[in-house]
């Protein structure tokens, strides 16, 4: 599989859980150097603040860094609102928003919350009717129309426009959805979940689904959420283990798999400065040295 010769960001995956410091955590991301901040969206948990009032904080109280939801939960927020959302916010931070979406999971917790129940194939037909309400919305345009089985527009007036082209990230995984980001999305944003095979397979869907729709793979970025711990100990496994291990393996991912963008969610005080001082600048230039 190619590498595509994108540059390499990192950023950080941020929990939004209310009792922590969720915006000194964000201003130390972006004072360490990372170039972004992706906050996971899951409404029916308790704990957590609301993942784009969250983001509007952020991009308030920093300068540099991209926001995104990680993903964005799309059967809880209607997608022409959430559209007026992401605009929103990427009009008041100077457009340094993305926006990552998500078909839903956790179907029980979405329909205790006055979501809907859907089943894999509906999921994935909201999800694509949700990408064009979306881009309508960010279009300027006026009386805007769509009608879809799961969601319309009904001579809605567009506004205000972003202030860049937000990209449209699909948090994704099947084959019938990787087709579908292959398609029409902007991104792809997995999560490296312990094993590098279905990651690799996934990879190589998303690439024959692109060439298939006579789009170029390349013009899809690549957003990899990865966990794991560094430490000055043996090799544990899998972004398990000492800096250069790290190193090591997220220059294969990037050169082997296409990757360009790095979201670190770790586990300890001490991870966030070690990701960003120690392993993401390491990474970039071997990568560099590499190509």
């Amino acid at each position: 599989m190619p590498d595509y010769g994108r540059d390499l960001t990192f950023g950080y995956f941020l929990i939004p859980n209310a009792a922590d410091p969720l915006l000194a955590t964000a201003r130390e991301i972006e004072d360490r150097g990372l170039d972004w901040i992706g906050v996971q969206d899951h409404p029916y948990q308790r704990r957590y603040v609301d993942t784009f009032a969250l983001l509007s904080a952020i991009a308030a109280v920093t300068t540099r860094v991209g926001v995104f939801p990680d993903v964005a939960n799309l059967p809880l927020r209607p997608p022409a609102v959430m559209a007026k959302a992401a605009a929103s916010i990427d009009v008041l931070s100077g457009g340094r928003f993305e926006l990552g979406l998500g078909a839903g999971s956790f179907w029980d917790a979405i329909e205790a919350y006055g979501g809907p129940r859907r089943t894999p194939g509906e999921s994935l037909a909201a999800l694509e009717e949700a990408m064009a309400v979306i881009r309508l919305v960010w279009s300027g345009q006026r009386n805007l129309r769509f009608e879809g089985r799961h969601y319309r527009l009904a001579g809605a007036h567009s506004g205000p426009v972003p202030a860049h082209e937000i990209g449209i990230w699909l948090g994704v995984y099947g084959p019938r959805a990787l087709a579908l980001a292959g398609r029409l999305a902007d991104g792809w944003v997995p999560s490296l979940r312990g094993e590098i095979t279905p990651l690799a397979e996934a990879a190589a869907r998303l690439d024959d689904a692109a060439a298939g729709a006579g789009r170029n793979p390349a013009d899809i970025r690549r957003v990899l959420n990865i966990n794991g711990r560094i430490t000055d100990g043996p090799r544990e496994g899998l972004l398990r283990g000492p800096v250069d291990q790290w190193v090591d393996e997220l220059t294969d991912i990037a050169l082997g798999y296409g990757f360009d963008t790095f979201l670190y969610w770790g586990e300890g005080p001490d991870q966030l400065p070690r990701f960003a001082e120690e392993v993401a600048p390491a990474v970039r230039a071997q990568v560099n040295a590499e190509r």
